[in-house]
């Protein structure tokens, strides 16, 4: 029986890693990851999983984004039983991360049930947070470049992929002596605080992300805006609301406000980080040292924290952060969510949207039906928690802070083969980002490229 790789997730859409490798009568799933955005693609998520769950020996994680781990609990409470491996850093951020998933699935729920706006009744979570931390006794932490052993005969170890803290490649040797090399996600070059992207230069198969396949990154100066937006508040007295991300982005951001005050580029300010979960992510962040890249590690030698600026305070309890509503600037103030669907962004945009002298800088890309996309679109009034609030606050965006490497930067890595793979695979993109980066695959390399179905399985031979 031949090797075979099925995409059951990510395949012509962005979201939901799962690969599944079935070798020797045994099958092995890469990455557990949530289906996110449109409906009919969320919707994914309640489908049955295409094989059943106690037939897979084991699951092997690229990192701890929800789009590649967020499925782990409903599918260990659906019948798999065996390991969870994944990085150091990862199993500490997927810790942090998924029981906040399974609380956030359980309020879905009672806000459907509430509210009416479920077609099923009464609406359930996709799973609960005890559901979660269920889960999490299945993690097995492996190093990176150490080799380790799988069901049927498999041996595998992690590459660092940049990205974000703890993500790798996946390294998968067959018993037959070949190897699958799983991106997961792609991480960019010359970033703050981690190392690069190890570069590979050979695997006889690769299934390779494409989420900016058909992209640039914007060339501009994140320090130079941030020091625009920051001194503006500052001589205004004014508040800079951040809704950020808070696994990556808000760590982006830290170590750039921290160069900007050694430089003495902006006036020291007080800054917040509005989120218990960003400021646990941040924790783990410095304490993953092995992660760090020199300019990280030389801050740390010195004894100075580049993810600590000055006047910083994290803010974890609620009253804490209602409090910080009825302060006056200057201020910065970080919080989640990136996209302002949710958290305490929210709240702080209800609350000061409407005045002139706030600022509201956008890290990340906006999806369509955000808040975040309307405010970004120039929408004179938008809705915030059932109010309506009109936008007169100052609207500024970075557009370069993405971990995902844009496609410039994954042909660089993929330049780094010395011989083609017999056959790559492109995953994690909308089909003109995976288009796009085919043609430029073939156009500039040569290789025998493919671009995988939902459901589609393929034999490596």
């Amino acid at each position: 029986m031949p090797n075979t790789y099925t995409a059951f997730g990510a395949a012509r859409t962005v979201t939901g890693s799962r690969h599944l490798l079935e070798t020797n009568g045994k099958r092995i799933l890469v990455d557990c990851g949530l289906f996110q955005g449109l409906k009919e693609i969320r919707e994914r998520n309640w489908q049955p999983f295409p094989v059943p769950p106690s037939s897979i020996d084991a699951i092997v994680l690229t990192h701890a984004h929800t789009d590649h781990i967020g499925y782990l609990p409903r599918i260990i409470a659906n019948g798999y039983a065996g390991p969870v491996y994944a990085t150091s850093a990862t199993i500490d951020l997927v810790k942090l991360s998924l029981p906040d998933s399974g609380r956030l699935q359980e309020e879905f729920a009672r806000h459907a049930n509430k509210h009416g706006v479920s077609r099923h009744h009464p609406a359930l979570p996709l799973y609960t947070e005890a559901d979660a931390f269920e889960a999490l006794k299945r993690l097995e932490p492996i190093e990176y470049d150490t080799m380790s052993k799988l069901p049927g005969g498999v041996t595998f170890r992690y590459l660092r992929a940049g990205h974000i803290l703890g993500a790798a490649f996946a390294e998968l040797y067959f018993s037959n002596g070949e190897r699958i090399l799983m991106s997961g996600d792609l991480g960019r070059y010359h970033v703050p605080i981690l190392k690069d992207p190890t570069p590979v230069d050979f695997a006889e198969y690769l299934v390779v992300e494409s989420t900016y396949g058909n992209r640039l990154h914007a060339s501009e100066d994140v320090e130079a805006i941030l020091e625009s937006v920051i001194r503006g508040a500052a001589e205004r007295g004014g508040i800079v609301l951040v809704p950020s991300f808070s696994i990556g982005r808000t760590q982006d951001l830290l170590y750039r406000i921290n160069q900007l005050q050694e430089e003495g580029r902006i006036p020291r300010i007080p800054f917040y980080v509005d989120s218990p979960m960003a400021t646990s992510a941040t924790a783990i962040y410095a304490k993953h040292t092995d992660e760090h890249d020199l300019d990280m590690r030389g801050y740390l030698e010195r004894g100075d924290d580049p993810l600590q600026p000055d006047l910083l305070s994290f803010v974890r309890d609620r009253e804490q952060s209602k409090e910080l509503n009825s302060r006056r600037g200057p201020m910065v103030i970080l919080a989640g969510s990136g996209m302002c669907t949710g958290g305490r962004i929210v709240h702080h945009l209800l609350r000061r949207l409407n005045e002139p002298d706030t600022t509201v800088l956008f890290t990340g890309y906006q999806a369509a039906g955000t808040l975040g996309r309307d405010i970004l679109e120039g929408a004179d009034r938008v809705r915030v928690l059932g109010h309506d609030v009109e936008v007169r606050a100052r609207i500024e965006k970075l557009n370069s802070l993405s971990a995902h490497a844009d496609q410039a930067e994954i042909l660089r890595w993929l330049h780094g083969f010395k011989t083609p793979p017999k056959r790559t695979f492109i995953v994690h993109g909308e089909p003109p980002a995976q288009d796009a980066l085919r043609e430029k695959i073939v156009a500039e390399l040569g290789w025998n490229v493919a671009i995988p179905e939902q459901g589609e399985r393929f034999e490596l031979v």
